[in-house]
């Protein structure tokens, strides 16, 4: 990584996820520091990629979104030619909100979004007929039982070898 996250930056990072626009002087004053050093914090985490982007939650279903399913998808050819082809054609289907490569039986994941079943029927024949991909298998999701953005941001301390928090006398 090159630089440590501490634990002021983590609750930035924790803070900010629940409310990215919340104001810089609320934030210090949540995290008890100066509204300066706060800045500079925040500043060095944006610097330094930490922080990605700050961006809208939208409310899919005021959109018309009713219906997530995900795809497993098999290409003919992973040849760097089929990926590419395939890629293309996911960065050009704004319905595909997120493509994943993976292990296992398939090649890839894809999470879509749809306003009806049968907008998802149309859009999966389309996938299907698309000439580098070999298979596609859908899973419907039926109801969201949890849902976030924030990662959590104390994970990478439980990368620590245990013997070495056993020596730290935790």
């Amino acid at each position: 990584m090159g630089f440590t996250i501490d634990d002021r930056d983590k609750a930035i990072l924790r803070e900010m996820q629940a409310d990215a626009s919340i104001t810089n002087a609320s934030l210090a004053k949540k995290i008890g520091l100066s509204a300066s050093a706060c800045l500079a914090r925040t500043d060095n985490l944006i610097k330094t990629g930490v922080i990605k982007q700050f961006t809208a939650i939208v409310d899919e279903h005021k959109l018309g979104i009713e219906m997530f399913a995900y795809a497993l998808i098999n290409l003919v050819s992973m040849k760097p030619e089929s990926i590419a082809a395939f890629m293309e054609y996911v960065n050009g289907c704004p319905q595909i909100q997120e493509c994943y490569t993976i292990t296992g039986s398939n090649d890839y994941l894809l999470k879509i979004v749809s306003t009806s079943n049968y907008a998802y029927e149309a859009f999966t024949l389309s996938l299907a007929a698309n000439p580098v991909v070999a298979s596609v298998e859908t899973l419907v999701v039926l109801g969201v039982k949890k849902w976030t953005t924030a990662f959590p941001v104390d994970l990478a301390d439980s990368k620590k070898d245990p013997a070495d928090a056993k020596k730290e006398g935790k």
